[in-house]
């Protein structure tokens, strides 16, 4: 069967991967939204969609469609961080599903909200958790689940994603718009980490700025350490000598886990799991948003305490 797709955030970095995954699954995009008109990738996946640039069309042209008889039956969200939520809602109200990426809120309130809308629409909410898709982290988290007893991990997280000027200037670099550092580019961590190892038993944060942030997070089995930023001057020397401006590192008891590879198609898989009648509702994600938030109402502890080894080099 055939679905219609909307698509709000089009012109953004991650929408390509939703365009991919629509086209893949054998559906259609009827519609796109963004503010920005830099948006000649659809040609190569729906160039018969209809676009805009002002959310009052877009939305008075998914009415006509439904009115029309289109019904438009999913609308995947790829808009800056804050306006996820609202997003989130238009959808309902438009009688379609929504497919968010993350982070799905940036209060862990909204989550009441969309729960009651859900209810009064009986449409449902669809979280992007790719991570959770990935074969390794797959067999990581059942490896942990069949281990007997109450032990303990040690894991360091290391994420170091560096970005130039345009990046404080733009949403993203605003707190109150991207969530700040944590849940810019540590959402997708917290979400892994929790779902493999369990409920959050303690959240300490040591260090709090703009471009970085590092802390120490305490789950059911495991005990995290762990460092986020984008400075590029974090990254470590042999990184930068080979041009690299990205570099990720988990380890699990002094053991790298090893999951480069494999991100391709996580974002078609994450559209098939939906599509198949699964998918991560609008629960799932609740506990690493209530981390990213606590994180960034925190005040920091300093170096003092289990603190990620990179903090101990400051």
């Amino acid at each position: 069967m055939s679905y219609n797709f909307a698509l709000i955030g089009v012109g953004g970095y991650i929408a390509v991967r939703h365009l991919k995954a629509i086209k893949e699954t054998g559906n259609n995009l009827v519609a796109a939204l963004d503010i920005n008109d830099s948006v000649g990738i659809i040609d190569s996946y729906f160039p018969e969609a209809d676009f805009f640039v002002e959310f009052e069309r877009f939305d008075r042209h998914i009415d006509k469609l439904r009115r029309e008889g289109t019904q438009v039956d999913f609308i995947s969200i790829c808009s800056p961080n804050y306006l996820h939520d609202a997003h989130i809602r238009f959808a309902l109200r438009s009688r379609a599903h929504a497919i968010c990426e993350k982070p799905l809120v940036l209060n862990p309130w909204n989550y009441d909200g969309l729960a009651e809308f859900e209810k009064e629409t009986g449409k449902k909410v669809y979280n992007v958790l790719q991570l959770r898709l990935h074969s390794t982290i797959k067999a990581l988290r059942e490896r942990i689940r069949k281990e007997p007893g109450d032990g303990i991990h040690d894991i360091t997280l290391t994420y170091i994603t560096s970005r130039g000027n345009w990046y404080h200037y733009s949403w993203k670099g605003n707190i109150q718009k991207s969530g700040g550092i944590a849940t810019n580019i540590g959402i997708h961590f917290f979400d892994m980490l929790i779902w493999i190892f369990g409920h959050v038993k303690n959240n300490v944060t040591h260090l709090l700025e703009c471009d970085k942030a590092s802390g120490y997070l305490e789950l059911e089995k495991a005990r995290v350490k762990w460092y986020l930023s984008v400075d590029f001057n974090d990254l470590p020397e042999e990184v930068k000598k080979k041009g690299q401006r990205t570099f990720r590192s988990i380890t699990i008891d002094r053991e790298e886990i090893e999951f480069s590879e494999g991100f391709t198609d996580l974002h078609t898989d994450t559209y098939r799991h939906i599509l198949d009648g699964n998918g991560f509702r609008l629960e799932e994600s609740r506990k690493s948003i209530q981390v990213v938030y606590d994180i960034r109402n925190s005040k920091p502890a300093g170096r003092d305490g289990d603190c990620h080894p990179m903090l101990k080099k400051r």
